[in-house]
C-alpha cells in the first residue's frame, strides 16, 4: 500500500473542477457541500416522469447546490423498485453539461463490473472535457443480482473485476498508446484512448465498500461516498477511513423528505429522514462536525412540487449551513 505522502499527492494531481467544487481542496475549507441526485422529483414512482428535469437542474444550481448526481441503472428491475433517472447516465450528463455551467456532476455509480473499461474511460473523459472538468466519477460493484446474467457476468467476480477495471482506467487515462493486458482485452500500444481528462486523471469515489478493503478504497480511490448510517456510526466510520486515508473526502447519500413546517419533527423514511428544516439544519451541521465532506440528497417521499421544496431547502437549509 502506498504510504500516506504518496496517496495525498497523487490525490491532488486528481483534483479537477467538479472534484474541488465539492471538497474544497483548493486550499479552502468549505465546510459541508450538498448537491441532488436526480431525477428531481418528490415522486416516489419507479419510474419517474423527466419531463422538467433541466429546468429543475438550472434550478438548484442557481439556488447554490454543488452537484447534480446521477445513477447507473441499466435495467429496469420492478421488485427492486427504481429506474433511477431512467436515461443512460453518460447521455443524460452531456444533456445536463449543456444546461448547467459550474456544478459538479456526480455518478452515483457507475457499476464498473456490468461495462467495459474502455467504454467507461471514454464516455467519462468524454463528459469530463464538455462539462470543463466537472466530472466526478463515482464507481460500484452493483447490487441487483438479475442484472448480472443479463450482462453475461458472473456475480461472484464482480469484486475482482472491479479492481481490474480501476487499474485500466488509470492506465489509459495517463498513459499515451498503453500496453494493456486485462480480461477486458489487450492493447498493445498501437491503441490509444481519446479524448484524456481534463486532469492527470478522473477523479473516482468509491461506493460502499465494493467487495474491497477499506485500505485498497484509502489508496486507489479518490473518496469515499457512503449510504445513510446513523450519526455515531458515521463518526465510527470516518474516523476509521481518517486514519486509512488522510483528508481524503468522504461523502454519504440521504432521502430527504423535507416537511413545509420548519418546526416538523424526524421520522425516519427508506435511506434518510423526513422532517422539517430547523431538525435537518441541526443533523448536517452534526456531520459536517463528524468530518463529512459532502452530502448527496434525493428529495423524495414529498407531496409539494419539486421546485417549491428546492427553495424551500436552499433557503432554510442550504443558507444556514
Amino acid at each position: 500500500m502506498a504510504d500516506h505522502e504518496t496517496r495525498c499527492q497523487r490525490n491532488r494531481n486528481h483534483q479537477n473542477r467538479g472534484f474541488r467544487r465539492l471538497f474544497g481542496r483548493d486550499g479552502s475549507d468549505d465546510g459541508l457541500s450538498v448537491g441532488l441526485f436526480f431525477p428531481i422529483t418528490s415522486s416516489t414512482d419507479d419510474v419517474p416522469a423527466m419531463d422538467d428535469q433541466m429546468e429543475l437542474a438550472r434550478e438548484a444550481e442557481q439556488l447554490g447546490f454543488d452537484a447534480l448526481w446521477v445513477r447507473d441503472v441499466p435495467t429496469y428491475w420492478p421488485k427492486f423498485g427504481d429506474a433511477g433517472q431512467v436515461y443512460d447516465p453518460w447521455v443524460y450528463l452531456g444533456q445536463v453539461a449543456a444546461h448547467t455551467d459550474d456544478v459538479a456532476l456526480g455518478t452515483g455509480s457507475i457499476v464498473l463490473p456490468l461495462r467495459h473499461p474502455l467504454h467507461v474511460a471514454k464516455s467519462a473523459a468524454s463528459v469530463d472535457r464538455l462539462s470543463d472538468g466537472r466530472l466526478v466519477l463515482g464507481v460500484a460493484t452493483g447490487d441487483r443480482s438479475p442484472e448480472f446474467p443479463a450482462f453475461g457476468v458472473d456475480e461472484g467476480s464482480r469484486g475482482e473485476r472491479f479492481r481490474e477495471h480501476v487499474r485500466v482506467l488509470r492506465t489509459v487515462w495517463t498513459e499515451e498508446f498503453p500496453e494493456v493486458e486485462s480480461s477486458y482485452g489487450t492493447m498493445d500500444g498501437t491503441l490509444d484512448v481519446v479524448p484524456k481528462p481534463t486532469t492527470e486523471t478522473l477523479p473516482l469515489v468509491v461506493t460502499g465498500h465494493a467487495r474491497q478493503s477499506r485500505d485498497w478504497i484509502a489508496d486507489r480511490g479518490d473518496g469515499w461516498l457512503h449510504y445513510q448510517m446513523p450519526l455515531n456510526t458515521v463518526e465510527s466510520v470516518v474516523g476509521d477511513w481518517r486514519e486509512a486515508a488522510g483528508d481524503k473526502p468522504f461523502a454519504q447519500a440521504m432521502t430527504v423528505n423535507l416537511k413545509a413546517d420548519p418546526e416538523a419533527g424526524m421520522e425516519h423514511v427508506h435511506q434518510g429522514f423526513a422532517a422539517g428544516s430547523e431538525w435537518l439544519v441541526e443533523h448536517l451541521r452534526n456531520l459536517a462536525d463528524l468530518g463529512v465532506d459532502h452530502l448527496a440528497i434525493g428529495i423524495r417521499g414529498n407531496d409539494r412540487d419539486a421546485k417549491t421544496v428546492l427553495e424551500q431547502f436552499a433557503d432554510e437549509v442550504l443558507d444556514e449551513i
